[in-house]
């Protein structure tokens, strides 16, 4: 079945950056999966390019740990490990934390409201079947909060791990057996940071992130068997 993506151009970006982001962007959000092989020709052929800046992207995915080079093989989407993705939720868990306890200080009512909208939106949006669709709204819910907490260095900090995040994002809503898990979750995350309990939001917003760690690295189990 070939990728279901495309290149995202960008003016201001020379061609290899707009490639590597691209490609980069499909490994995270799952449209290349683990283990599937990055052929130049087929890459450069689906992106309209000469297969210069797809081998300069790969160079750089592999710096990334994103893309493994095989002996003989060539190139391959890296495989998500149990150690990568416990670095990555360590740091969103802290992360995370902050914000839901800065949210329970500085949320406005308006914030409250678009939370609450947010996770209907994410409920309505888990019938469509649609893993892509479905991260982007649990994305847009966990951005509800981080925009709460007013702090600009914080927010940035969560940008910047959003796409590290998005991998394994993907592979937890795939999952459909923990929706109702996830929904009651939202909703205690919203009733914690509205009237202001910090301890209770920090503790279901650590619970969130650990449930997500235990299934992902139930999916990785099987992947090794």
């Amino acid at each position: 079945m070939e990728p279901n993506f495309e290149v995202d151009m960008n003016e201001y970006l020379p061609l290899r950056d707009v490639v590597f982001n691209t490609l980069r962007r499909a490994i995270l959000r799952g449209e290349l999966k683990p283990g599937e092989r990055l052929m130049e020709i087929q890459l450069a052929n689906k992106l309209g390019v000469s297969r210069t800046p797809i081998r300069e992207a790969i160079r750089k995915l592999e710096l990334e740990g994103l893309v493994l080079m095989i002996p003989r093989k060539g190139a391959e989407v890296a495989k998500i490990t149990e150690k990568n993705m416990q670095d990555v939720l360590e740091v969103r868990k802290a992360l995370e934390k902050l914000a839901a306890e800065l949210a329970c200080d500085r949320i406005s009512p308006e914030r409250v409201e678009e939370m609450k909208k947010a996770a209907k939106d994410f409920q309505s949006i888990l019938k469509t079947g649609d893993v892509t669709q479905i991260a982007e709204a649990d994305v847009r819910f966990h951005d509800v909060i981080c925009f709460a907490t007013e702090n600009q260095r914080l927010i940035i900090l969560l940008n910047n791990l959003r796409e590290q995040m998005y991998r394994l994002r993907v592979e937890y809503l795939k999952q459909k057996e923990c929706y109702p898990q996830l929904l009651e979750e939202h909703e205690l995350i919203i009733r914690t940071i509205e009237e202001g309990r910090k301890e209770e939001a920090c503790a279901i917003v650590e619970k969130h992130i650990y449930n997500q760690e235990v299934k992902v690295s139930d999916v990785i189990r099987e992947q090794k068997e």
